[in-house]
């Protein structure tokens, strides 16, 4: 009830959202549409002091991180609400995407930090059908329909093309950096070639803010009094039973791989 009285002082409030693993559009991946609801609600439920998102993710999609990220953005400016970012075990790739979206970024002495890069990643299997007597026929109508087929011998015009389409979304991903950290950036730093930074060395290029864990970093900007509350993800009746379906499961071996590219 102390809302009610009006000469109480009001205790800071901040929103804590959880942006836990792959980025994408599958299964629990962290997508747009699901963390839309979250939020709103999250920027919208009276004036809060701020808002924390706690990111742990290897990255993933570029559509989506930018969609998500787009999204804090607007809030936040809609709501004039400051957003901070605390980076636990890593945020590479679009995992740092999203971290950007926040006005400072906060990192433990351990945090993975960086991979401001695209990748594209496939198999060939030309040669196992070859050994195994397997004959494949594709007929197509429009000469770029079998694109890096797998199984066919890499042509060196399907390079091309894939870095054709990866130089594009290169260029969105540091230009989203720049114009997020602008002056902060270290002049003259190497920081778009895809490296990770640990920690402190985040700070030092100017790719972080700072080093520092959540409770006491709002505690310091907000008070004692602060209220953290936290803000999750709904689950689904077969996740919280754990009965997930095929395809769910199918992007979980799809995220473990992420995870593994930085030994996590």
């Amino acid at each position: 009830m102390k809302h009610l009285i009006p000469f109480l002082p009001k205790v800071p409030v901040v929103p804590v959202i959880r942006l836990q693993g792959a980025i994408g559009t599958g299964g629990r991946s962290l997508s747009d549409q699901a963390l839309a609801p979250l939020f709103e609600r999250a920027f919208s439920r009276g004036k809060p002091a701020a808002v924390a998102l706690v990111i742990n993710s290897p990255g993933g999609s570029p559509v989506q991180s930018s969609l998500i990220a787009a999204r804090i953005r607007r809030l936040a400016d809609e709501k004039k609400v400051p957003v901070h970012c605390f980076i636990e075990d890593i945020a590479a790739s679009g995992g740092y995407w999203l971290a950007v979206a926040a006005d400072q970024i906060w990192v433990d002495p351990s945090s993975l930090v960086g991979s401001i890069g695209v990748i594209y990643a496939s198999f060939g299997f030309h040669d196992l059908l070859q050994k195994n007597g397997v004959e494949r026929r594709v007929h197509t109508a429009g000469k770029s329909k079998s694109f890096a087929d797998p199984f066919k011998p890499e042509r060196p015009e399907d390079v091309a093309r894939i870095h054709a389409m990866l130089a594009p979304l290169h260029d969105t991903f540091i230009a989203h950096v720049k114009a997020r950290r602008a002056e902060r950036l270290k002049p003259d730093a190497d920081l778009f070639n895809a490296d990770i930074w640990v920690g402190q060395a985040s700070v030092d290029l100017g790719l972080s803010d700072g080093v520092a864990h959540l409770v006491p970093k709002m505690k310091e900007l907000y008070g004692d009094k602060v209220r953290l509350v936290p803000y999750g993800q709904r689950r689904g009746l077969l996740q919280r039973f754990g009965l997930e379906m095929a395809g769910t499961v199918m992007g979980s071996v799809e995220e473990r791989a992420l995870w593994a590219r930085y030994g996590l």
